[in-house]
């Protein structure tokens, strides 16, 4: 079977602007969280604007709703960082920047060396919200195998 890494995707909704005081402390530790992401064993690829974050990627009507995606070599690795680091402490907190039930995560399996598409992985949050964990996307609690065709 050809190598995988796990792509992610998370989607939420800000209380606030970004430059609104608010948010003023999840937004004054992004570039450190970010930084410890790029460092973390098994980390690949994350999706970011010249600002080095991925805030002003706007891809929804509403300008409070923010995307963040990236790539690992594994889910072991994504999770290592995302609940073994002191990002932790900042997921545990969402609840004081981000609006309650506005959360939307997707996993899948890509290719190593390939980035996903932004437009894909969206479709991805909504086929797992619609029809629930299958090999085309799951979550942290039903992470399913990579899919491997044999081609003729």
């Amino acid at each position: 079977m050809p190598h995988c890494h796990i792509a992610q995707i998370n989607i939420g909704v800000m209380i606030a602007p970004t430059d609104d005081p608010a948010v003023a402390e999840f937004m004054d530790n992004l570039d450190q969280i970010n930084a410890q992401a790029d460092a973390a064993e098994g980390f690949v690829w994350r999706l970011q604007s010249e600002q080095g974050n991925a805030t002003d990627i706007q891809i929804f009507p509403n300008p409070l709703q923010l995307v963040n995606m990236s790539v690992w070599e594994s889910v072991e690795t994504l999770k290592a960082y995302v609940y073994r680091t002191e990002h932790v402490d900042f997921f545990r907190r969402r609840a004081e920047w981000f609006e309650a039930g506005g959360k939307r995560v997707a996993l899948w399996w890509i290719p190593a060396g390939t980035i996903p598409d932004l437009d894909d992985a969206v479709r991805r949050v909504q086929y797992l919200e619609e029809h629930g964990p299958t090999p085309y996307a799951f979550g942290f609690g039903s992470v399913q195998p990579p899919v491997h065709h044999e081609l003729p």
